[in-house]
């Protein structure tokens, strides 16, 4: 009897341990696991683990090798702010009707559960450095999230006097928010353009991402000496964001003549005028030309795609020292990691500089997860996937209850695609962008992207649609909308199924 009461506690312990392993919640030592999240301004995906032959990432590369790529990951929102907003609240723009600089969103949801709140108050540590929040354009950090203050870095900044001439630069002036501190500050145009990029023989330090990396390592360290108190740590690294700043080490990875120039200049035929761009962002810096067309001369493009890539591989090395360190102190094995990127990044197709538009690629972004023993190595999926899903999957990763909060929600959770790549939970991503009166609403499945263009004042206005092929035109050359109302209309209603899109508070 006692023999068969000893077995039955085997089988009940060993019930339980797969039951454990099969939610995903079974970690080093019973300890909850910590998180890394790694979020890159700007970044598209010009990275070797998608593909790209010149791109120097070996240390998102190496990250990649660790657990499971996402490879049609898209934003919510081609815009810095309202991006990050989706991703700490798990809310689309959207939902919430914060769209534009300016606008904080506790002043809309005063109580919103952000996603390291959902963590603090789940017991962990959270902190964050670098650019995490978008902290300018009159928008500010949000104190509450954190269990100590941000540590704030620049996004804006140069080392050579030629790259200003000593004045505050126009990009400086928004992203140090100055209008709130200068009284009589001239209007952003009447400022002086800084330089498009610089390229210094200096130690990665003296520009804001490497001292970002020196100050992550600085806390890793620290933490690593109370391993039972679980954190979670935001890291923001802001290259490739324009200014094109680099390190000359960088720059010289990379031979001019061997990058790849735009494939396609042309704006798609039969777009309608409110989704297209040309100048925007760019025209902040010289030697960009201010004028309207965005096409450039051939030296000019060049270096300004060298300048993106230079950008991208200073960044790269910075987020390696920080994956290093996290294995050197053994931390790895019990930490989640994801990698993010705001948003993608036009480099001269349809002859378009920096993002804003629905275009795919202001739309496309890298996400990655790494999560010991449940995100197998080295693994990718063609799961669609947005930036509010990461919320959600995180907090299912790390065990804790799924998230009800205040503010709308409306992401997924991945892990049933992480534990098994072959699983599907959604077959569409949502984005959308507000340009010249219209809300552009889009459905982008494996095959098409739908765009409704509705104005938001004017109800008499024609409701105006675009729709691409990304398996006969992923250069998106045609809009077909006119061409295969079926496909729009079977699209449209994947839209009308998601809640109508609220107008900005």
């Amino acid at each position: 009897m006692k023999i068969q009461g000893y077995q039955k506690k085997i089988r009940t312990l060993l019930l339980l341990l797969i039951s454990a392993c099969l939610t995903g919640n079974l970690w080093a030592q019973n300890k909850r696991p910590n998180v890394l999240l790694l979020l890159v301004d700007d970044l598209k995906p010009t990275l070797g683990v998608y593909g790209d032959k010149v791109a120097h990432s070996p240390n998102i590369d190496r990250l990649a090798e660790k657990g499971m790529t996402f490879t049609h990951a898209y934003c919510n929102q081609a815009v810095c702010m309202a991006s990050r907003y989706n991703l700490m609240l798990g809310a689309r723009s959207t939902s919430t009707g914060i769209y534009h600089f300016g606008k904080e969103f506790r002043d809309v949801y005063p109580d919103a559960v952000t996603l390291p709140q959902y963590f603090m108050n789940a017991g962990y540590h959270v902190e964050s450095m670098g650019k995490v929040y978008h902290i300018g354009h009159g928008n500010t950090n949000d104190d509450a999230s954190w269990s100590i203050p941000h540590h704030k870095e620049k996004v804006i900044e140069y080392l050579l006097p030629e790259s200003t001439g000593g004045k505050l630069t126009r990009e400086e002036a928004f992203f140090e928010n100055s209008r709130m501190f200068i009284e009589d500050l001239p209007p952003n145009k009447k400022l002086p353009r800084g330089a498009a990029w610089e390229s210094p023989d200096v130690l990665d330090e003296a520009y804001a991402d490497g001292r970002v990396a020196t100050h992550a390592i600085e806390r890793l360290r620290k933490m690593s000496k109370n391993p039972d108190q679980p954190f979670f740590m935001a890291v923001g690294f802001a290259r490739p964001h324009l200014p094109f700043c680099a390190p000359k080490k960088y720059w010289d990875l990379y031979n001019p003549d061997e990058l790849r120039m735009p494939v396609n200049e042309e704006q798609p035929k039969d777009a309608p005028a409110c989704a297209l761009k040309r100048r925007g962002e760019i025209v902040q810096f010289f030697p960009v030309p201010e004028q309207e067309s965005g096409l450039y001369d051939e030296d000019l493009k060049r270096k300004l795609i060298h300048g993106y890539y230079a950008s991208m591989s200073y960044m790269d090395a910075q987020l390696g020292r920080v994956i290093n360190e996290l294995e050197r102190l053994g931390l790895d094995e019990n930490t989640i990691i994801v990698l993010w990127g705001d948003h993608g990044w036009h480099l001269g197709d349809h002859g378009t500089w920096t993002k804003h538009t629905n275009f795919e690629q202001a739309t496309r972004i890298p996400i990655m997860y790494v999560a010991p023993g449940i995100a197998k190595k080295g693994a990718k999926s063609d799961q669609l996937t947005e930036t509010v899903d990461i919320y959600p999957t995180l907090a299912e990763l790390a065990g804790l209850e799924k998230p009800k909060v205040p503010q709308p929600f409306d992401g997924t959770s991945l892990v049933p695609v992480l534990k098994n790549g072959n699983e599907r939970v959604k077959d569409h991503a949502y984005h959308a962008y507000i340009k010249q009166g219209y809300l552009g609403e889009a459905i982008r499945t494996a095959q098409y992207r739908m765009v409704r263009w509705t104005h938001i004042k004017d109800a008499t206005k024609e409701v105006l649609y675009e729709l691409y092929d990304y398996n006969n035109d992923p250069h998106e050359r045609q809009n077909l909308a006119a061409k295969n109302p079926g496909k729009v209309k079977e699209l449209e209603e994947i839209l009308n199924s998601h809640p109508k899109a609220k107008a900005q508070p």
